[in-house]
């Protein structure tokens, strides 16, 4: 658990200090975040100072919740917390006082004075010592290697070499402009990230995550492994508002693992379907995760188009973990463990109202409303529905309560996604996006099969000990010009790019939603992230049918979306059959081949082409082989049974 300390987005010093002056700040610089958000939405400013200002909101809030700590050295960190804060501050105020100088000089023209290198400098400094207490090392190092790389890249070996920047131009990227630090994460944080994050936090202070969690189990709680079910529509359900795994699994799993460990799933097996579960929320519809919001930007489309074309996937990915519990359970012979929950599942049709606000969600961004006004009147029906019972009523302290807590959780986004605008800057302005795909095409041969391999590896090693926004953003800009070049359409690269970074989360052996799912059910770390890799392969074919068939995020006529869809859910049923090696029945060795096979080709092969209707076809067999054979089985089994209770009456009249 060290290292997944030290990675995970939520640290275990995730509690303020003791100190009665902190929680003050904290709640007062909570208010005055979300007083500014609310500001800027109907009053504009000039983008340098809006997303300035909310850095600043954002690093001050987490140097408040994150201290710095050490037993030798105790007063030395608080005066490091101090100066911090001063510093963060003073950013803030340099920024503000000198909004009009930077929104009107000319880049590259005007000249850069001295304290514009000085708060350059120090706004480097602290995005660094944030990130390293937020989020761990290894975001910290991937940063230092790219400011590295832009100090010395005249002297970078081979296709690397290019002429570098010097102090003054990278100050002037970085910081004074909107191509660095304060530019396309950024305002993604300010236009989208933080609206949505407060959305979720004033719906998980109603009652609304609680009511996902109980309508999960009553969906679920009478099937074979009925609490391991429930955990995957509870977190799908949970996912879809937090888009966070690891939050996810915070949240949801200190309910559904205890489930299922009385419903005999070991401590490693519970953890990891929580883990996996927990995952697939950033897929998820309407909120997803941060990641979504970048690619909105980068792509330049509506978020809205974004959370349609992830519908499919999204649905995909549950369906194959749906059915990879399912059939272990019954392979198990693991019962329903939930029906002494039945009498807090009784009072879901009392607490109705609450699903109110995610429809309003939902429903504004199919009519076509902009995602962040979607999500302010989300909010805001939130408040006005838990009036509705008294039971669900806010009191001015729980009120108080989710403004710290909004504010804690997008500081954790805004801090880290802000930092890396360092490595977009480094890598546009040193073009080594462009020079990278080149090579890449080069290594794989110029082979869609081997780029593809590659991009993968890339993608699962980028993820391990990064944040899933961190990972996808890198990916986009390094792997996504591969796959475009490819002939692959640019919105499904993005979308490949992003599956395989969500799932470098349940990937060892670094996996950051699989260790904190350990951590809550007390099992080992390893086996943990072991078991939810075997549980998420069957989604790992998901994005390469993303890849090669266009229809699958939503792009052609609805009926041939639909078979794309069905074809989808019948492959991947197939595929979790194959892993578990189930289906009302063990499968021999050629059943699993067969269904595993047939399962790929669909997969592969774009809808409407022949290829797919064959491939559909020899999977179509495969599942009716597999009917008529265990329906065989039975009637023998049957028999076999019938046979021997006949039996036993005469040996009685013998």
């Amino acid at each position: 658990m060290a290292l997944a300390g030290a990675n995970s987005p939520v640290p275990n010093r995730d509690e303020p200090s003791h100190n009665t002056l902190r929680p003050v700040l904290c709640l007062g610089l909570g208010i005055g975040w979300i007083a500014f958000q609310v500001y800027v939405l109907f009053q504009p400013q000039a983008p340098l100072l809006e997303r300035a200002l909310h850095l600043t909101f954002a690093a001050t809030i987490l140097f408040l919740w994150f201290p710095a700590r050490s037993e030798r050295f105790g007063q030395l960190m608080r005066a490091l917390d101090v100066l911090a804060l001063g510093c963060a501050l003073g950013v803030g105020a340099y920024y503000s006082l000198s909004a009009r100088r930077l929104a009107e000089r000319m880049e590259g023209v005007d000249p850069v004075l001295a304290v514009d290198m000085v708060v350059g400098i120090l706004l480097v400094a602290l995005l660094l010592e944030a990130v390293r207490r937020v989020v761990g090392w290894s975001l910290v190092a991937v940063l230092v290697a790219f400011l590295a790389y832009a100090s010395v890249g005249q002297w970078a070996p081979g296709w690397l070499r290019f002429s570098g920047f010097g102090l003054k131009e990278a100050i002037e990227i970085l910081s004074m402009s909107l191509n660095g630090i304060l530019g396309i994460t950024t305002a993604t944080s300010v236009q989208f990230v933080f609206y949505f994050i407060l959305f979720g936090a004033i719906y998980a202070a109603i009652g609304g995550g609680q009511l996902i969690i109980d309508a999960g189990l009553r969906l679920t709680g009478t099937r074979a492994g009925g609490a391991a079910q429930a955990a995957v529509v509870s977190s799908s359900l949970m996912g879809s508002i937090t888009g966070s795994a690891v939050a996810n699994v915070s949240g949801t799993g200190v309910f559904t693992i205890p489930l299922m460990r009385r419903g005999g799933h070991s401590r490693e097996m519970a953890g990891a379907i929580e883990a996996v579960a927990s995952t697939g929320g950033q897929l998820m519809p309407p909120v997803m995760g941060a990641a979504a919001f970048v690619m909105a930007e980068m792509l330049q489309v509506e978020y809205g188009r974004i959370a349609l074309a992830a519908l499919i996937p999204a649905l995909a990915f549950y369906v194959a973990v749906f059915a990879s519990v399912d059939l272990g359970a019954r392979k198990s012979g693991i019962a329903a463990s939930v029906a002494e929950h039945h009498h807090a599942q009784e009072s879901i049709g009392k607490r109705a109202h609450l699903l109110i606000p995610p429809i309003v969600l939902v429903g504004m961004l199919v009519a076509g409303y902009s995602a962040t006004y979607a999500a302010v009147i989300a909010s805001l029906s939130c408040l006005i529905v838990c009036n509705f019972r008294e039971q669900t009523r806010l009191s001015w302290r729980l009120v108080a309560g989710l403004a710290v807590n909004a504010t804690r959780q997008a500081s954790q986004v805004a801090v880290p996604i802000a930092a890396i605008g360092i490595i977009i800057a480094v890598a546009i302005q040193s073009n080594l996006a462009l020079k990278f795909s080149s090579e890449l095409m080069a290594a794989s041969g110029g082979t869609a099969l081997g780029a593809v391999g590659l991009i993968i590896l890339g993608c699962l090693v980028m993820g391990m000990g990064l944040p899933t926004v961190a990972a996808y953003i890198i990916g986009a800009i390094l792997f996504a010009p591969s796959l475009i070049r490819l002939g692959i359409p640019e919105m499904s690269a993005h979308f490949f790019v992003m599956y395989y970074c969500v799932l470098s989360m349940v990937t060892p052996p670094v996996a950051l939603a699989s260790y904190t799912a350990a951590g809550i059910a007390g099992g080992g770390t390893l086996r943990t992230s072991v078991y939810a890799f075997r549980l998420s392969l069957v989604s790992f074919l998901i994005p390469v049918a993303l890849a090669f068939d266009p229809m699958l995020l939503g792009e052609g006529s609805l009926g041939w979306v639909a078979a794309a869809f069905v074809s989808l859910v019948a492959a991947t049923l197939a595929w979790a059959a194959a892993v578990v090696g189930y289906w009302n029945g063990s499968l021999r060795v050629g059943e699993r081949l067969w269904c595993g096979a047939s399962g790929a080709a669909v997969v592969l092969a774009p809808t409407g082409t022949a290829h797919w209707l064959g491939s559909l076809a020899v999977l179509a067999a495969a599942w009716l082989w597999l009917v008529l054979r265990r329906g065989e089985q039975r009637g023998a089994t049957s028999q076999v049974s019938a046979a021997h209770h006949s039996a036993r009456p005469n040996r009685r009249r013998q």
